[in-house]
């Protein structure tokens, strides 16, 4: 999932939930595959979500909230799926195939996310939406998301030209700096990748499983 040329390589990993702890043995790539099918397709990893999201609804009314709270929500793998797209290619990578899927602006919500987006916008929690998606996808992930069911939300962010040199860490942490700035307070981010939550301003961290790619 490459979002730019001078982005670090985001490679898509197969990994699989039967490799031997110390590492030194690799399952052949077949069942890797196989495995990581089992695993979305079951209840296995709607059940994973469901006990993550109840941790941080439970995390959140703990907090004492005001009128600037925010939570950040990232796009790809965890407010919308992009599992189906994936599994067409066999859990490959092409870009241009890539491209074409979000242009067709037809990703739908993970249910559990959508479930915690209403719970914050019930808590009249602000929602901003982050993501390392090219600046010239706005138009179609703006579409993709309200389409989704997330309707109300103060800002879509996505990666210009300026940041094109930055890696998904740094550029989310710079987002975040800069929304704080702005006088967001930042209760918790919401993604499937380390990326997406470490470095800056990051309050509660909610971290979803994904066993497709990675982000660095």
């Amino acid at each position: 999932m490459k979002y730019h040329k001078k982005t670090k390589i985001i490679s898509f990993l197969l990994i699989s939930f039967t490799l031997i702890s110390c590492g030194t043995v690799p399952v052949n790539l077949q069942i890797a595959k196989k495995n990581v099918m089992r695993y979305y397709e079951s209840d296995r990893y709607s059940n994973d979500l469901k006990k993550i999201i109840s941790d941080a609804e439970d995390d959140i009314n703990k907090l004492k909230l005001n009128t600037n709270s925010t939570v950040v929500f990232d796009v790809d793998e965890t407010s919308l799926s992009n599992y189906e797209s994936i599994k067409k290619i066999y859990f490959g990578y092409d870009h241009q195939m890539w491209d074409d899927w979000i242009y067709e602006a037809k990703a739908p919500a993970i249910p559990e996310v959508k479930q915690f987006y209403d719970f914050v916008i019930l808590k009249k929690i602000k929602a901003i939406f982050l993501s390392s998606r090219k600046s010239a996808q706005y138009n179609v992930t703006y579409t993709n998301l309200k389409n989704a069911g997330y309707i109300v939300f103060d800002t879509l962010i996505l990666k210009d030209s300026f940041d094109s040199g930055l890696s998904s860490l740094e550029f989310k942490s710079k987002q975040r700096e800069l929304l704080s700035k702005k006088g967001y307070d930042i209760i918790a981010v919401i993604g499937d990748q380390k990326s997406d939550m470490e470095g800056k301003n990051h309050g509660l961290q909610i971290k979803l499983p994904n066993y497709l790619y990675i982000i660095e």
